[in-house]
């Protein structure tokens, strides 16, 4: 065999264990992969849930500095708020209707928010189903084992010259 065929076949061997590698990793640390996702997808939310809950304290806080700088803010909101009666009998304060708050509330939510895609890639819930996780492993194994033995490095005989018989 010449240095190209080794070449070749060391190329081939590197490829094909690579590939039996990293696949039966993959299923054997499938419920560790799975786990990783789901972590990083709860950590997501609870950072957006944060985020959410500051932008409250801060509009909290706002109303509360204007309630402070004008005490007559809670008697002038009150009557909408509670739905209270106002004291002055010639003010008009609108009715809200129930529909027009749910409308109110669709208005005011976030469109753009897209749904949430699916906390682990579809890849790997496939792999992480027993049977399929089983036959990636069993696979992974296979293609090990042939990669040894098809592309284990040939031993070089020498070769003998054939003596010829020594004319007399």
């Amino acid at each position: 065999m010449n240095k190209g065929q080794n070449v070749i076949r060391t190329f081939l061997f590197v490829v094909f264990f690579s590939i039996a590698a990293a696949s039966l990793t993959i299923s054997v640390l499938c419920n560790d992969l799975v786990r990783h996702y789901q972590n990083k997808h709860l950590l997501r939310e609870a950072t957006e849930s944060l985020n959410k809950l500051k932008a409250l304290n801060a509009d909290y806080d706002a109303l509360l500095n204007s309630i402070e700088k004008n005490p007559n803010l809670i008697k002038r909101i009150a009557p909408a708020t509670l739905g209270t009666e106002p004291e002055d009998a010639n003010a008009i304060y609108p009715r809200v209707r129930v529909e027009q708050l749910v409308a109110a509330r669709k208005a005011l939510a976030d469109p753009n928010r897209l749904h949430i895609e699916q906390a682990i890639p579809k890849w790997l819930a496939r792999c992480s189903e027993p049977r399929l996780r089983t036959a990636l492993f069993l696979a992974s194994a296979a293609l090990i084992l042939i990669s040894f033995i098809c592309f284990k490095p040939v031993k070089q005989t020498p070769e003998k010259e054939e003596q010829l018989p020594e004319s007399q």
